[in-house]
Formats: structure tokens, sequence, C-alpha cells
């Protein structure tokens, strides 16, 4: 320790007097590097070799190595006493250890001897152990097969049940849960290879389940729609019975009486069945779904749906149900055979089969829509509403258009109604399922037109019926109960015919009553077709009167045209028509106040909707008036065929012809009927039959035939002239004086005043001047009465003695000048027409 504190302390002053060397510090930079790091040296060892001189670096390294050892020796020698006592004190451990080691053999040996017996049990522990854990393993596999074994065996029960959506459920419960856990059994191979086929045959189980319930609703479709109307009608309060199919049941005859042995042959089936309290229906409270049983679809739908095939199950569920619809959309053969029918006779013989058929029509196409709605409420996704509404948009046009064609063959109203009546409830128990029916009522309108218009057809009959049972005599009634039966009937009032005492007559006859009573039977048929139709008031008032205006219009009008038109009426029966047409004008006031009682309507709101029959009575009664005047002409003009007047008369005898006393007796008595039309018409009447009487007069004196006249011929027209114009002025008729009348014999009474007279020269003189006495006097006529007697005068002056030709030529003469004059006139007419 002192010697190398001397090299120290040496080496130290040798520094502190020599100065330091920069490699020599390096060195000991590195040295001290190297002995401080525990990691990598390699860029410590580089700079050495990069650096100078690493020989003497060497040489430090292996000073400061020698160092080192010399520290180490000298700590060695400082501990060197403790090693030595540490060496002793292992040694005597080893001794221990030796004598230890030797009672352990021993202990080994003694403990060999007592284990022997416990190794032998522990031997028997291990092997029992291992069987324990053989039977734990048999116990762990066997409950993992038998829930396999026992769901197979329950899937092959459901199968042979024909359970077969748990079947389907329990088969996928079998292939998902239990087979993956007995995979490496060889049983579950086989079982796993008989699952498609299981699956295939469930599929094919359920299909047949789905083709026989399509079948089935198929045939039942007609029951389940028959009950849906049914509840609808007691919904709505309607007739029940209007939808039920008349069913003929056949009954058990009755048995024998035992003591006779005869049979009762009013029983059984020959004889009545009445309907007791316990012979109900037995579907009666359920439901149109309570009628079929669903399940087979939801357990297809179901099985499908786990299978993975709902889609296809779906696609061929909605193809099967359009072919079913399109065959419930098609009418029954009753209905085809009716419309063949009609169309060959004209006429439906059999209107209750075709009854029958519109039902039937109509209950399969409930049912069917019935069924497919419930499907749509109680399932998921196998219809939709659009599917569903698409096909009732089909169904809506061809039931449409199935109608209008079958019931445009329709002939009988009665069948109409009902038919009316059918679809008002197909289309309310439609409705209440959620379909549109708006234009099934668009069609009922279109049918109503129909109804009114086969109405109308059977009331053409019931007025000819009318037209021919009349008597056209006014009616007499010869008690109170008559006269109230009469009043109740047509509401008509008189205060004069009140006071009048019994018998009574009213101015009309049973015509007016009874076309009245039969106007509003067809108003009450309009309506009760209009029932149910959910017609607003407004509506409901004009269509009464539009088809009350048509019935006038169309049917009443032609039937009364044809009436008056009639040859073989009487001048009588004429005047009754004419005046049964001012009653039935003044009824329509009455027909309309009837119409706003039975249609709710005031009156005051309708005015515009003005029954057209006033018009048309009035137009009619125009027509009979004419009827009466031409009536009244060729009555007239039978009288003067029996006119035969000699126009050569050579003495008149003063007489009036017999044909006109005849007449004017006739006028007298026909004139005394128009009583009680008014006084204008028989004004008309009797001053045309005066015209015309004058007009076959001047005809008479015109006619081209008459070759040559007399002077006392004309004599006798006046006479008769005269005769005529007595009667006239006896005022036939009420109203007018008896001067009026005479105004239409004023051409003839001036022709022939002229004729009589002479009076040429005034004549010439005041032609054309207002105040002329034979104003009216045309100078053709005039000409053709002269040159008729300028012939007679011819023929009878060559029959009489030559002293009175020089007076016959100075008439001649005159004559002659006269024609003159009268043709100058008619050329100076011509001339003014034509300038």
């Amino acid at each position: 320790m002192e010697k190398g504190e001397l090299d120290k302390s040496s080496s130290a002053d040798g520094d502190s007097q020599v100065p330091p060397d920069p490699v020599a510090q390096q060195h000991e930079l590195l040295i001290s590097e190297i002995e401080s790091t525990d990691g990598h040296l390699g860029t410590a060892l580089r700079s050495i070799y990069d650096g100078p001189e690493p020989e003497k670096f060497l040489n430090r390294l292996d000073a400061r190595i020698k160092a080192h050892d010399k520290e180490i020796e000298a700590m060695c020698n400082h501990h060197y006493q403790g090693f030595i006592e540490s060496v002793h004190s292992l040694l005597q451990v080893r001794s221990d250890v030796k004598k230890l080691n030797t009672e352990i053999q021993t202990t080994n040996v003694d403990l060999k001897k007592s284990g022997q017996s416990v190794l032998s049990r522990g031997e028997e522990l291990v092997k029992h152990r291992k069987i324990q854990k053989n039977i734990e393993a048999a116990i762990e596999t066997l409950s993992l097969c038998l829930p396999v074994l026992e769901t197979y065996g329950k899937l092959r029960e459901q199968m042979a049940a024909k359970r077969y959506y748990p079947a389907l459920k329990t088969l996928e419960q079998l292939e998902h849960t239990y087979l993956p856990r007995v995979s490496k059994y060889r049983f579950s191979q086989v079982m796993c290879e008989t699952i498609p086929r299981l699956r295939d045959n469930i599929n094919e189980a359920s299909m047949s389940d789905l083709k026989d319930f399509l079948e089935s609703i198929r045939k039942h479709s007609g029951r389940i729609g028959e009950v849906a109307m049914k509840q609808t009608a007691h919904e709505n309060s309607l007739d029940a019975l209007l939808v039920s199919v008349k069913t003929k049941k056949r009954l058990a005859p009755a048995p024998p009486n035992p003591f006779t042995g005869e049979v009762d042959s009013t029983a059984g089936c020959n004889g009545p069945h009445p309907k007791t309290e316990d012979d109900q229906d037995p579907e009666e409270g359920l439901s149109a779904q309570d009628l079929i049983d669903f399940s087979p679809v939801y357990r297809c739908l179901h099985i499908h749906s786990v299978l993975g095939t709902k889609d296809r199950f779906e696609s061929y569920y909605r193809k099967q149900r359009r072919k079913q619809a399109r065959l419930a959309l098609q009418p029954p053969p009753v209905m085809d055979h009716a419309m063949h029918l009609v169309k060959s006779q004209g006429k439906d013989p059999r209107p209750h089969e075709t009854l029958e058929g519109y039902k039937t029509y109509f209950h399969n196409i409930v049912g069917y829509y019935v069924v497919e709605d419930h499907i749509l409420s109680t399932t998921s996704g196998l219809i939709n509403q659009t599917y569903l509404d698409e096909l009732w948009d089909m169904a809506l046009s061809k039931i449409t258009a199935v109608l209008r064609t079958h019931i445009g063959f329709c002939t009988d109203t009665n069948l109409l109604l009902q038919v009316k009546n059918l679809i008002v409830l197909f289309c309310l128990t439609l409705r209440s399922y959620g379909f549109s029916v708006s234009q099934l009522f668009e069609l009922l309108l279109e049918v109503r037109d129909q109804y009114s218009e086969l109405l109308r057809k059977m009331w053409v009959e019931v007025f000819n019926k009318i037209f021919d049972e009349d008597n056209y005599t006014p009616i007499t009634v010869e008690t109170v109960e008559e006269y109230r039966r009469i009043t109740n009937v047509y509401p008509f009032r008189d205060d004069e015919l009140e006071k009048e005492p019994f018998p009574k007559r009213f101015p009309f006859s049973q015509f007016v009553p009874r076309i009245y009573c039969e106007v509003k039977e067809y108003i009450n048929a309009c309506l009760k077709f209009s029932e149910d139709l959910h017609l607003s008031m407004t509506e409901k008032t004009e269509m009464v009167y539009n088809a009350t205006s048509n019935l006038m219009r169309e049917t009443l009008w032609k039937g009364i045209s044809n009436l008056i038109r009639r040859p073989n009426l009487t001048l009588v029966q004429l005047i009754q028509i004419s005046i049964n047409m001012e009653h039935l004008d003044q009824s329509c006031i009455f027909l309309e106040d009837f119409i706003s009682n039975i249609t709710g309507a005031r009156q005051d709101n309708f005015r515009a909707s003005k029954l057209q029959g006033q018009s048309m009575f009035k137009s009619a009664k125009s027509d009979a008036e004419s009827e009466i005047y031409k009536q009244l002409d060729l009555k007239i003009d039978e009288f003067f065929e029996l006119a035969s007047y000699d126009w050569l008369m050579v003495e008149f005898e003063g007489q009036p012809s017999g044909y006109v006393i005849d007449l004017t007796s006739f006028l007298q008595g026909t004139f005394i009927s128009f009583t009680n039309l008014p006084e204008k018409v028989a004004q008309t009447a009797c001053m045309s039959a005066c015209k015309h009487i004058a007009e076959c007069m001047m005809n008479l004196l015109k006619d081209e035939e008459v070759k040559s006249m007399t002077e006392p011929v004309l004599q006798q027209f006046n006479r008769d002239l005269q005769e005529c114009e007595k009667f006239a002025k006896e005022n036939p008729v009420r109203g007018l004086d008896g001067n009026t009348f005479q105004l239409a014999f004023a051409d003839l009474r001036q022709l022939l005043n002229l004729f009589l007279s002479w009076e040429w020269t005034s004549y010439f003189a005041d032609y054309g001047k207002s105040h002329s006495l034979y104003v009216r006097v045309s100078p053709v006529t005039c000409i053709i009465l002269l040159e008729k007697l300028k012939e007679s005068d011819k023929k009878r002056n060559s029959l009489f003695m030559a002293a009175f030709k020089q007076k016959e030529r100075d008439k001649k003469r005159l004559v002659d000048t006269v024609l003159k004059q009268l043709r100058q006139l008619v050329n100076e007419q011509s001339l003014q027409q034509f300038s």
C-alpha cells in the first residue's frame, strides 16, 4: 500500500513538473470510458484505432491492468483469514451432510416399507377413476345423443299426424341444434342425408293442403258471400231474404202407421215443412270468415318462410287465386241462358231462375274478396293492398261490363228492381271491406234509365187500356159516396158542382182520374227504384220530375195523339177529349204537390223543375180542337155531298134545299154539346163551320164540272144562304154576337147580291174602295159565274121563240161588256202584281 502511494505521489510530482500530453489525456479518457461502460465498446475501440499511436494506448492499457491486478492482490491478502474460516466451516458442514444422508436413507427404507400398501391402493384408485371417467363420458355422450333421437322420433310422429309446420320447426331444431353436437357419430350423417328428403316431403304435403284449401274456398265462396251480404243487409236494415238462394230440401217420407200400415201422403217429401224456431240456420251468427278454415294457408306460408321459398309460394298463391277470380267473374249459365231467351223470344220466361243466377254471381264475387281481405289482414306479405286493389280494379270493370250486358236484355221491371236491390247490397257489402264501388253506383243510374224506359213501355198498355175502356162521357154520380170516391182519387174542387143536387155530373170522363192515378203509380214505381241509392233530395226530386215529364212527353203524348187520330171517334168524343185535356193540364199542379210530398222537397225550391206535361196537354188539347174542327168540316162535307142542284132550273120554288135544313139542324145539336167547351173553342168551332159552309157553297158555284147555270139557281143559292145566315144570327154559341158569325158568309152574300141586283155600274165605280158594297167580290169569280150564265142563255135561246131574241141579244151584249171590263180589272191586277 505504501509503495503504491509512493508511486502515485511520484507520478503526481512528475506530472506537475511535466506539461500534460494530449494523447495521454485522450488515452486516459478512453480507458475510463471502457471501465465505466457495460455495453457496446465499438465506438471506443474505433476511436482507439483511428487515433494516434495505438501502441502507446496498449501500453497504457497494460499498465492500468497491472495496477488493477495489484489492487486485487492487496484485497485478497486483506480477506484471506476470513476465507480460511469459511473453508473450515464448509468441512464441518460436509460431515453433517453425510450424517444427514445416512438418516435420510434409513428413513427412505422405512418409508418404502410403509408405503407399499398405499401404492397398491393408489393403483386400484387410479383404475376405478378411469372406469368412472369412462362412465361419465358415456353418460355425456348419451345425453347428447338422446335429444337427437327423441327429436327425430318426434319429427316422425308429427309427419305421421300431418302437423307439417311443427314438423318443419322440429326438423330445423334437429338440423341446427342437435345434430352438430353429435356430428362425429356415424348415425348423425345418416340423419343429415334424410333431412332434405323430409323437407321436400313437408313442402309437398303443405302444397297438397293448400290445393285442397283453394278448391274448398272455390266451392264455398258462394256461401261465404251469401253470409257476408246477409250481415250487411242486417246492418243496413235491408231484407236479408233478398240474397238467400233457394235450395230444395228433400225430406224423408213419413213412417207408416204402426197399427194400420198407411202412410200419410201429406207428410214427408210431399207435405209442407213449416219452419219453426228450432229450424235455424246452423251458420247464423257466424261471420263470413268463420265459415272457412284458413290454417292451411297460414301453415303453408310459415313453412315456405322457413324453407326460404316464400316468394315462390306467394307467386303460386296469387296465380291460382287470379285464375279463381276469372272463374268467379264469369256469369252463371242461368244468366247467359236468360239473355239468349230474351234475344230469341223477346222475353225471359223464367225471371225467378234468372234472379237466382244474379244472386249466385254476386255471392261468388263477394265470397272471393272477403277471403282475400281476410288473407290480407291476417298474413304478412302473402298479398298486399296494391295487389288487391289491382285485382279489384280488373274485376270491377269486368263486373260492370257483364251487368251492363245482361241487364240490358232484361225486360221485366220486377226482376230489374230485384237486381238493382242485389247490386246495392253487393256494393254496400264490398264497400264495408274497403273496396271502391262508385262505378257500380254509376251503372245503377244507367239501369234506372232503363227501368224508367221499361215502365214507360208498360204504361203504354195501361194508357191504351184506359183509352179503350173510357166511354168519353162526363162522369155522373148518384150518391155522396160516389162523389167522394172520385174526389178522393182526383183532387177536383168546384163550388158550383158542390152546391148542385144529385145526380151530379163532373165535366170530365173516367179518363182523367184514371190517368192521374196511373201517373202517380208511375211516380211511386220510379221512386221505388231510387231507394237505397243514397241520392240527395235534390237529385231524387229532379229524377222524379224528369221521369214524369218523359212519361207525359213521350208515352202519354203519343197515346193521346194516336187516340185523337182514331178514325172511329165521334165529334162528341173529341169534344170530351178536349175537355179532359184541360183538366189533365190542371192536374199537373196536383202532381207537382204530390212529388214534393213524397220526396220531402219544398216546391218553392224547385220552381225551375216544372212538369212538361202542361205544355203537352195544351198541345193535345189544341190537336183535339183541330180534330174537332176537321171532323166538323168532314161532317159538313157529307151534307154537301147530298146537295143536288138543278143548274138549269127555270123557276125558283122559294124553299131552302133539304141538305141545308139538315145541316143547320145538325149544327144546332152539335153546338149545344159545346157548352162544356171553353167559349173561345166553341166560338172558333162555330166560326170555322160557318166559314167552311161558305167555302163549300162557293166551290159549288165555281165547280168546273158545272158548265152552265140559270138565274133561278142563284136565287135558290140565295135562299140557302139566307137559311145559313139565319142559323149564324141565332147565336149558336155563347159569348159572341150572331152578326160575327154572319161575317163568314160575307163573300158569298156580296157575290149573290151583285148577281141578283145586277148593279155592275156600282161595282165598277166603287171597285177597290173600302166603302164599296161589293168589296169582297173577286172579278175572277164574277167571270166564272157570268160565263156559266152566258152558256145557259145560249142553250135557252136556241129553244125559245124569235120574239125574245132581241131581248136576249141586249142582255148578251151587256154580259159581254161586263166580262170585258172584268177581264180588264183582272189584267190590271196582274200587271200591278208583277210591277
